[in-house]
């Protein structure tokens, strides 16, 4: 995979778009959008409402798009949540961008968005092209490593065949499942949403969609964050205030 691109950091103005100054404006707007998703308001209509009413940036909205959730979605993910003691033995499905491009983002200090549902979201962009950063091999080896603590029973990693260096990754994954022993398969498909949310299998993504239409998911990136990553910097939007850490 090429390596152009260093790492997923945070972006150059993140320190400034969610900085305390802005808390306010934000901490509003996600409520009112999670208010007006809640009633069935199309998704990118009421988020331009709720970004012009604020006078949002592009990047602050989409950060919003990603941590704003109507109640009702909110009670229906929650309903089909699994906690970490749960999968002891259990198949597991990853959605394998969405997971890994998020530890990638916790380990060299990018923002992550704790949203209403209280899942943990970055708001990182491959393009349509995923490159290797210096993280990435930390990040697979620390997946890998609790996914074993837990006891887990078979993984499937799911990757999007259309983005570039899909393959690559690929090889990478399977070489270190073989060299660590662990009971790993990877695969890459043209939708692994809709792969992810067909089978019978515990489902590890961020994605709404995918936890909506799966019959469990479990939060394991902040699993991974809260045990192994604690200098991880979050800004939280999962209750009536939002906070931002080490910021």
């Amino acid at each position: 995979m090429g390596n152009k691109q260093k790492n997923r950091g945070a972006h150059p103005d993140d320190e400034r778009l969610f900085s305390a100054k802005f808390q306010p404006a934000l901490t509003a707007a996600c409520e009112e959008l999670s208010y007006l998703l809640g009633r069935g308001y199309n998704s990118t209509s009421a988020l331009k409402i709720v970004g012009d009413r604020h006078r949002l940036n592009q990047r602050q909205r989409h950060a919003l798009g990603r941590v704003a959730v109507g109640a009702s979605d909110v009670a229906h993910r929650h309903s089909r949540q699994l906690a970490v003691t749960d999968l002891q033995g259990q198949a597991m499905g990853i959605d394998g961008f969405n997971l890994l491009i998020g530890v990638e983002s916790a380990l060299s200090g990018g923002l992550l968005f704790r949203a209403r549902d209280g899942v943990l979201r970055d708001i990182a962009s491959i393009h349509g092209s995923y490159r290797r950063v210096e993280q990435t091999q930390i990040a697979i080896e620390l997946i890998g490593k609790h996914l074993q603590a837990v006891g887990t029973g078979p993984v499937r990693w799911l990757l999007d065949q259309p983005v570039s260096n899909s393959g690559r990754l690929k090889t990478r994954l399977r070489e270190l499942a073989e060299e660590r022993g662990w009971d790993w398969s990877i695969d890459l498909v043209f939708n692994p949403d809709h792969v992810l949310a067909a089978e019978e299998q515990i489902v590890i993504s961020s994605d709404g969609w995918v936890m909506d239409h799966s019959p469990h998911w479990v939060n394991w990136l902040g699993y991974l964050v809260e045990q192994a990553i604690p200098e991880a910097r979050i800004v939280d939007f999962s209750g009536n205030l939002a906070e931002t850490a080490e910021l």
